[in-house]
């Protein structure tokens, strides 16, 4: 069980580390502009944790998903996206409607 959260983990890093350099290289036009593709980061976490079991998926998927909310949160800060269209932004770029993780 050790070596397949280890590598879960290595993944999700990588792909963390991947969509900050992404973000950080790519040069923003204006900030209306730039429109997230729904659900992207959300099924990103859901594949990289379907292969764990029962706590261990949960906590990954709830560790990813917070991380997603924090990369597009830095996103709406670096457009300079404020109040309600910035929770809004946030709730779409991270792919959850409500806010809320499912399961």
């Amino acid at each position: 069980m050790k070596l397949p959260s280890a590598t879960v983990a290595a993944s999700l890093v990588c792909l963390i580390i991947a969509s900050v350099s992404a973000a950080q290289t790519t040069p923003s036009a204006a900030p209306a502009a730039t429109v997230p593709v729904p659900a992207t980061k959300r099924v990103t976490c859901l594949a990289t944790t379907q292969n764990l079991k029962g706590q261990d998926r949960r906590d990954q998927r709830q560790l990813c998903m917070a991380q997603a909310r924090v990369d597009c949160l830095k996103q709406a800060i670096d457009q300079k996206i404020v109040g309600d269209a910035r929770k809004d932004f946030i709730k779409t770029c991270a792919g959850s409607s409500d806010g809320t993780e499912q399961r």
